[in-house]
């Protein structure tokens, strides 16, 4: 993204975020397919400059046996916080707000052909995706599928769809475990602990956006996983119980 105010495509990062946060939702342009809860395709404006999103209002959710009712929204917003706080930048922007249908999070939409998901990624992409396979167990990724990994024009991948994170209990659940026990990059592993002495402090604006958006003991929870990674210095393995795999893969 750069500076063109002019194109869409083609803007800074944190403009999209302003665009996302504080523009019109002008239009809805449908539901988008093979979403298990309710999804939206709109348009958001802001100061003449339109872009496309992806709307997931919480009245829209399905309710789930082990995660809190209304509570979806507000974890693709976590999810994209502490994205950014690692400077990994794997998920697009994405805010938090009202909508034509209630509150929800909006995101936006990345461009990308949907033949190409993780399953096809060229060798050259995978620098690209060791980061994700860190961050579904930060997070606790329960529902990693292939085609939550997009390419967009730009060569860039993009993680999307973290509904169902930062439970309590281990929920990972993902398709990318081709780094498996192997030594986590260093500089991967600066970011992480760069951000687990932010969320050791209370006070830190880190830990206090996430307290709006989930509960004191998930905010443990994650803690203890990123501290554990620190300690291992290694990509998690699948567990010895339960489903490690998502359903469907793609």
């Amino acid at each position: 993204m750069s500076e063109n105010p002019n194109d869409p495509k083609e803007i800074s990062f944190d403009r999209v975020l302003e665009i996302l946060e504080k523009g019109m939702v002008e239009a809805e342009h449908g539901i988008m397919r093979w979403s298990s809860n309710y999804t939206f395709l709109v348009s958001v404006t802001h100061e003449g400059t339109t872009l496309m999103g992806i709307y997931k209002p919480h009245r829209g959710e399905r309710p789930l046996w082990d995660f809190p009712d209304g509570m979806l929204c507000k974890r693709e917003v976590a999810a994209f916080l502490t994205s950014q706080e690692l400077n990994w930048q794997i998920i697009p922007p994405t805010v938090l707000r009202e909508g034509p249908r209630g509150i929800g999070s909006v995101q936006f939409f990345v461009e990308h052909d949907p033949e190409i998901n993780y399953f096809s990624f060229e060798p050259e992409l995978i620098p690209q995706v060791m980061p994700l396979a860190a961050f579904d167990y930060i997070v606790n990724n329960a529902d990693r599928k292939g085609g939550h990994c997009l390419l967009d024009k730009q060569g860039h991948v993009w993680g999307i769809d973290h509904g169902i994170t930062f439970h309590t209990s281990p929920k990972l659940r993902t398709v990318i475990w081709d780094f498996a026990g192997q030594p986590i990059p260093d500089h991967l592993l600066a970011d992480m602990e760069r951000v687990a002495k932010c969320i050791a402090d209370p006070q830190s604006t880190f830990h206090q956006s996430l307290a709006k958006l989930i509960t004191g003991r998930e905010i443990q929870a994650f803690q203890q996983r990123l501290n554990h990674l620190l300690r291992s210095r290694k990509f998690p393995q699948p567990g010895a119980s339960g489903p490690n795999y998502p359903w469907p893969p793609v």
